[in-house]
């Protein structure tokens, strides 16, 4: 075996740089409803799940293994900068939609940053046409419907449950349900987010000569990826965390419940069969079935289609990038060394933007910032087969809209929920 090179070095280091943004940028997946609701301070909450996030990164390999020897074609002739390019291409995207408070797929700007540079690099033969049909782009797209639909049923068998139980009465029990619940899915997304920087690690000690093809990630790698997206869950993305927890829906506990143990199920699942999945994607979908899931709620719409438009750009955005990093980085060191500083000033760039209007733990749960959105078509169709609550069955058989209107916004003490502990 050979020993790391200073551009191995390189790699590894801006591998463990995007599970820092990774670990940021997807905090709000296990605590967004968990700090909106109230069920724990925000500070609390992310050291929490920075622990958890840790402790799962030891539980599986799979999705790194999917990572390292699936998605990209070993043997290809792909060499160490090509991950490098893939990398800053990743990084860059998550920042970009870290700034705009968008929950986009950080597990997609990596493999759109690899799949970019790789085709750049080496052509087409160097990506496993297969793998990405069949451990990415198909989860992409089941996940989080399958997440939302069991997210709908999950709440609703919550609140007909507890239907006869005074609010008081059932708080506490949710409280910790919800603690639980986030508890399981950091956990969760240790097991799944945290493998990915092990997979990419992998993949450059493999193309550098100083491991062996299909080799597990060594303890090391293992360890420093764990410790890296732990800080950087322990940092808080802020900004997606607000988006996440007020404005897609107004969450209430019983709400935030059935989203996490939900997305934890799915999240989990996936690990286990090494799916290499969206753990974002997943618990949007389960944010917005909660919120169809309510009688009463209402999903602002307008704010789940940016971010869908977000996950269907952020394949192509991080491949287009990492391909133009390729480029430069293939003209040798020196083009490695201008990757290098442009990443840099992209990073600083988008970090004095995000000062203008800062989001913090003393300000992610201010009022969305959109508050109140009109009854959308997906909300109406959901509700017109779901039975009406109790007294209003006369006035919807008449064909009233009284009671619509009076379901299409939360009321005072509904909207209050959300910021009270």
């Amino acid at each position: 075996m050979e020993h790391i090179t200073l551009l191995i070095g390189i790699v590894i280091v801006t591998a463990l740089v995007f599970d820092f943004t990774n670990g940021f940028h997807d905090t709000a997946n296990a605590m967004a409803t968990t700090i909106s609701t109230g069920a724990l301070g925000p500070r609390v909450a992310v050291a929490m799940s920075a622990v958890l996030n840790l402790v799962g990164a030891f539980l599986s390999v799979e999705v790194a293994k999917t990572i390292s020897g699936g998605i990209i074609d070993e043997g290809s002739g792909i060499k160490p900068e090509v991950i490098f390019a893939g990398l800053v291409g990743a990084i860059l995207w998550n920042l970009v939609t870290w700034l705009a408070g968008l929950p986009s797929s950080s597990s997609h700007a990596l493999f759109g940053g690899l799949i970019g540079a790789t085709v750049v690099s080496v052509g087409m033969d160097g990506v496993n046409s297969d793998a990405i049909v069949m451990k990415v782009l198909i989860p992409a797209v089941a996940a989080p419907v399958v997440a939302g639909i069991a997210t709908v049923a999950a709440t609703r068998l919550t609140y007909r449950l507890a239907h006869n139980r005074a609010e008081a009465d059932t708080a506490k029990g949710y409280r910790a349900g919800q603690i639980a619940s986030a508890a399981l899915v950091s956990l969760a997304h240790g097991t799944n987010d945290a493998q990915k920087t092990m997979g990419v690690i992998t993949l450059a000690l493999v193309t550098g000569g100083v491991i062996a093809p299909d080799s597990d990630p060594p303890m090391w790698v293992i360890v420093s990826a764990g410790l890296a997206i732990a800080l950087g869950t322990y940092l808080g993305g802020w900004r997606i965390i607000r988006t996440m927890g007020k404005g897609i829906t107004d969450i209430q506990p019983p709400q935030g419940f059935a989203a996490q143990t939900g997305a934890a199920t799915v999240i989990l699942a996936s690990s286990h069969i090494g799916f290499a999945l969206s753990t974002t994607q997943v618990c949007s979908g389960a944010v917005m079935g909660a919120g169809v899931g309510r009688k009463g709620g209402v999903v602002r719409w307008s704010t789940a289609g940016r971010m869908v438009a977000a996950w269907v750009l952020t394949l192509p955005a991080a491949g287009l990038v990492a391909g133009g990093a390729a480029l430069l980085a293939g003209q040798g060191n020196g083009g490695i060394a201008a990757v290098a500083v442009l990443a840099v000033l992209g990073c600083g760039v988008i970090w004095v933007l995000s000062r203008r209007k800062p989001v913090d733990a003393s300000n992610v749960n201010a009022p969305s910032v959109e508050p109140t959105e009109p009854v959308g078509v997906v909300t109406a169709a959901v509700r017109s087969v779901a039975p009406p609550p109790a007294g209003k069955a006369a006035s919807a058989a008449d064909g009233s809209d009284a009671s619509s209107e009076s379901e299409s916004a939360p009321t005072p003490a509904t909207a209050g929920t959300g910021s009270t502990s």
